[in-house]
């Protein structure tokens, strides 16, 4: 059996380094040197390629360390089984800064978008496996939150791996959805409701 709290600790230092590895890909050229203000603030405007996926990078691992502290558990101790998927998480959390590069540079091709979205797209799905192996999970609110988070981001990965083969460009504003999850939880929520 394996401490909760330790690996939670851990968690919170894996999801802390990579977010801030995020940000060192998005940096003005070297060879750069701004003759005046204009010429600046054209610099700045055309690091858009790679701050874009900076943000969106910074919010799914923002929003999947929040649904992994949302997931309340009375159990300190975890498997073996638990502790293997838990590792794997955190393999894929550690990836995002470099597929996070790897769409900021060569993101109008198709495979820089596959490599993205089905990273994201893992993510999520082990983020799903390990809350339904989580011992001693309390039910409620939170964990419907938790696991419609999930889907969201798997169903807008999928989305974003469609979207690449007619318009790469544009694909990876499919993941943006993912911060509009509580509006769409609350809206397919009225939905039900009404049915």
């Amino acid at each position: 059996m394996f401490s909760k709290a330790r690996l939670d600790t851990l968690s919170d230092g894996i999801f802390g380094v990579a977010m801030t590895l995020l940000v060192l890909d998005v940096r003005l050229p070297e060879n750069f040197h701004p003759h005046d203000n204009a010429e600046l603030i054209q610099g700045l405007l055309d690091l858009w390629p790679k701050f874009f996926p900076y943000v969106l990078s910074f919010g799914v691992l923002g929003l999947r360390w929040v649904a992994n502290i949302e997931v309340r558990t009375r159990a300190e101790y975890v498997s073996r089984e638990y502790v293997n998927w838990w590792l794997l998480y955190q393999l894929l959390i550690t990836c995002v800064p470099f597929t996070t590069i790897v769409v900021g540079t060569y993101g109008h091709f198709a495979p820089a978008i596959w490599l993205y979205a089905g990273h994201t797209l893992l993510i999520a799905a082990v983020g799903l496996r390990l809350t339904a192996i989580t011992p001693h999970l309390e039910q409620g609110d939170h964990l419907d939150r938790r696991q419609f988070s999930g889907m969201v981001l798997i169903a807008s990965s999928l989305l974003a791996i469609a979207l690449s083969f007619v318009y790469p460009r544009g694909a990876l504003w499919a993941l943006a959805l993912n911060f509009a999850t509580p509006f769409i939880r609350k809206w397919s929520r009225r939905g039900a409701v009404a049915d």
